[in-house]
């Protein structure tokens, strides 16, 4: 049930209603059902697989208070074992088969929708229990719900059990102003998808799906892909957020204006931000206080120097963060070389920190330098875009092959999509390069502390209406209606 279908919003539009309806001590119940209803719509199957997370998730919370590793050890495991078994099972058959003499058969495996991101979101509620940081919830519905909770079960944003479980289970009171302002963000990520991601969608799929025959497009690819990722998922987290947010329910955001980055670390701080909090507090830090790694820390410090030493084993710790998100991405090894690349980039940046800032002082530049500032924001697109090559591939060769085809004389095409109908091409570009001029407009006025929501609330109750008519008139008659699907609701 996708978030762009009529069945979907039938379902949000129950839900809302029956929130309100139903006293405030049980409407957490509401929302269980709902959610059991909405994830049993993408197959029945699927929720043996939720029950299974859910099961482990309570049994272990009420194990894991004792402190004793084992009792936390067994149901992570469990947990990520299901998740490796159901993803990367196949993966591991097709390196196998590499080797002379060896010929497994792979598996069917059903993947169930959203696996990742309610495995991890149970895996950080079983930490916080054993490492002391909430109690364990002794309901198993309530906790059920937590890991369930239908707008953000496909594609995130990844809760945190403290601060999302108590907002599930209270029972808001309505305010209208909840509802204009939900009601705002959902219109708004469904242009981001509609108008944007699927119209950019056409080129990314027919430069990346032809990229033999296709040659020298590869950054007009990636470049569009750039945009129908950030305005795919950041759309469908808008959508999410602002369901959420009718029924008195902040989530978590999840993206803070990624493109005006100035380096690699601050795009991740920026892009996917629950899933880096998530990354940093139950990997990098575990790693980074570990006892091998302060051994290597006194050691490398002997080895380089106190600096150096230091940015060596924070180094070392990011590239096995990116390892693991190349890996969390999918089962291929482009995407274990999309994760190393940017493990890499990011040591790299640590070790070379004290070396660009006696080089930044000697020529007078500080970071507020304008221009330097737009310098490093266009550095940091290129390293992005160049590495959306290896996420959106599907294999290194690939990769690698349209990266060198890009450096040609042919480096745009406007009716690439379809020669035959120029025209319509036409105006699928013009579409997207005015999406991505309003996009930016938001962008701008958002990165400046303005809140946009806000100025659209201070419209009189017509011109709001007025304004959303708007913008679905301009999805019906610009967006791309083909391709309702998201890309992370396959994650």
């Amino acid at each position: 049930m996708s978030f762009t279908s009529f069945e979907f919003w039938l379902l949000v539009a129950v839900c809302v209603t029956g929130y309100y309806l139903f006293p405030a001590r049980i409407r957490w119940t509401w929302l269980l059902g709902i959610s059991g209803l909405y994830y049993a719509a993408a197959g029945p199957g699927f929720l043996l697989y939720l029950l299974f997370a859910v099961l482990t998730a309570w049994i272990g919370g009420m194990a894991a208070v004792s402190g004793k590793k084992a009792a936390v050890a067994l149901p992570l495991l469990l947990d990520f074992g299901m998740l490796a078994w159901l993803k990367y099972t196949n993966f591991l058959i097709s390196c196998l088969n590499h080797f002379p003499g060896v010929t497994l058969p792979y598996l069917e495996l059903l993947l169930p929708l959203g696996i990742s991101f309610y495995t991890f979101q149970s895996a950080g509620y079983l930490l916080d229990v054993y490492w002391k940081r909430c109690e364990p919830e002794r309901n198993p519905a309530k906790l059920a719900l937590f890991i369930s909770f239908f707008p953000q079960l496909m594609q995130g944003p990844i809760g945190r059990y403290q601060t999302l479980s108590p907002q599930l289970t209270q029972g808001h009171s309505f305010d209208d102003t909840l509802i204009w302002r939900g009601i705002c963000r959902i219109t708004w990520g469904l242009m981001k998808k509609i108008v944007l991601a699927d119209n950019a969608a056409l080129y990314v799929n027919r430069i990346f799906g032809a990229y033999t025959d296709i040659r020298g497009l590869g950054f007009q690819g990636v470049l569009m892909y750039s945009i129908q990722l950030y305005a795919d998922f950041s759309g469908g987290i808008d959508i999410a957020l602002g369901i959420a947010e009718m029924m008195g329910i902040r989530l978590d955001e999840n993206f803070r204006q990624p493109f005006f980055a100035k380096t690699l670390t601050d795009f991740w701080h920026r892009w996917h931000i629950t899933l880096g909090t998530w990354m940093k507090d139950y990997v990098f830090y575990p790693i980074t206080l570990s006892e091998w790694m302060r051994t290597l820390r006194q050691r490398s410090r002997k080895w380089f120097g106190r600096e150096i030493g230091k940015a060596f084993c924070i180094g070392i710790a990011n590239v096995i963060i990116f390892v693991v998100v190349g890996i969390w991405h999918g089962p291929a090894w482009h995407y274990i070389a999309y994760g190393l690349y940017n493990g890499l980039l990011i040591a790299a940046g640590g070790f070379f920190t004290g070396s660009f800032r006696k080089w930044k002082k000697s020529l007078g530049i500080t970071d507020q330098t304008a221009w330097f500032r737009g310098f490093r924001m266009l550095r940091t697109f290129l390293i992005v875009n160049i590495s959306w090559f290896l996420d959106r591939s599907v294999s290194l060769g690939q990769a690698w092959q349209m990266f060198k085809d890009s450096f040609g004389s042919r480096l745009w095409s406007v009716t690439v999509i379809d020669p035959s109908d120029p025209e319509k091409c036409m105006v699928r570009f013009l579409t997207i390069a005015a999406g991505c001029a309003v996009l930016l407009t938001v962008s701008i006025l958002s990165e400046k502390g303005k809140d946009v929501r806000g100025m659209f609330l201070k419209l009189p109750w017509w011109g709001r209406i007025l304004l959303l008519t708007g913008a679905m008139l301009l999805c019906a008659l610009y967006g791309n209606m083909d391709d309702g699907g998201f890309i992370y609701a396959n994650f």
